[in-house]
């Protein structure tokens, strides 16, 4: 029963064991055979894998002879974006994203590159990679060059799911940009802006190791990647690089969009400041008159004058009307 468990857990993780020879698919592979397939000449096995438990990553490391600490790594999701060479294979971590709504999940891609074979360990939230399968075996050309060019059809795709990613955010961007040019203050919006900037810097931080994992790929190892792929990666490496300046301008404009915002409800909270100081010293000229009439005392001035009331409240209109005009042409009114 045991046996019939863990058969089922290895059937689970494989999606894809296809051997190429010559850029042309030959057939699908056990993993028990896969040691002596890849001995023959112009032949490589890529292998495509979802969340292998240990046992099944230990025959996988006996077929291909890959190291301990890369074996520890691709079980563990978590990982830093890395390259890493073992001998001669590399270990790369690169992270995925998907757009759910308006949220990004992350995954990771494990991958394991030799002369003769390509492997993938996808964790969390990945688009499947039968498409890319698919693509890079409409070109038996360039598939025939091995591994690498699956390589650079994996990386190009996630890259490309980035690029997906940032034109939703772009749209958005455009929409919260908008409503933070007005002079009163939306707390909602506010919080979009901030919710999509930490979107932006997650993604970001993902795009930004690309750059140098396609890096190290181009100078470094040949062996793996021919001189005639160096071209496909720069591509992905732009790519990438288009990302991370992209999102860091986004990122940086909201943040003066809103500091522009606050500038002018600051501005607007002043207007109203001045308006309403402005009506309070015109009010202030009938306040002082009126109150100095209502002192009791019996000897003032004007109080026996047949023109005493009609003069008082004329004065007083008058100085309101003048401090208004002023006021006016001040801009505080």
């Amino acid at each position: 029963m045991s046996n019939d468990n863990e058969t089922k857990a290895q059937s689970d993780s494989v999606i894809s064991s296809v051997a190429y020879r010559n850029g042309k698919k030959l057939q699908q592979v056990t993993i028990e055979d896969i040691s002596e397939v890849i001995k023959a000449p112009d032949t490589f096995v890529w292998l495509g894998l979802v969340q292998p438990d240990n046992n099944y990553m230990r025959e996988i490391q006996q077929e291909f002879g890959l190291h301990d600490l890369a074996i520890e790594d691709a079980l563990t999701a978590h990982q830093r974006p890395k390259i890493e060479q073992y001998g001669e294979s590399l270990f790369i971590v690169v992270k995925t994203a998907q757009l759910v709504g308006d949220t990004i999940q992350y995954g990771e891609t494990h991958l394991f590159v030799g002369k003769n074979f390509l492997i993938t360990v996808r964790h969390g939230a990945s688009s499947s990679y039968a498409q890319v399968r698919k693509h890079a075996e409409e070109c038996p050309d360039l598939l025939a060059k091995g591994p690498g060019y699956a390589l650079y059809a994996i990386l190009d795709m996630i890259v490309d799911n980035y690029l997906t990613i940032l034109h939703e955010y772009t749209q958005q961007f455009q929409q919260i940009e908008s409503r933070m040019f007005k002079s009163e203050f939306d707390q909602n919006a506010v919080h979009q802006v901030y919710r999509l900037r930490r979107e932006l810097l997650s993604l970001h931080n993902a795009a930004l190791p690309m750059g140098d994992i396609c890096n190290q790929l181009i100078q470094h190892h040949e062996g793996l990647v021919p001189k005639s792929l160096r071209a496909y990666l720069r591509d992905v490496q732009d790519h990438a690089h288009q990302v991370v300046t992209t999102t860091d301008d986004m990122r940086e404009m909201l943040a003066n969009a809103m500091h522009v915002n606050l500038a002018l409800v600051s501005v607007h909270q002043n207007e109203v400041v001045q308006q309403l100081a402005g009506w309070g010293a015109i009010l202030a000229i009938p306040t002082v008159i009126f109150s100095l009439y209502g002192m009791n005392f019996k000897d003032m001035p004007e109080l026996n004058d047949a023109w005493g009331y009609p003069v008082t409240l004329g004065i007083t209109v008058v100085g309101c009307i003048a401090l208004y005009i002023k006021l006016k042409k001040s801009g505080w009114l």
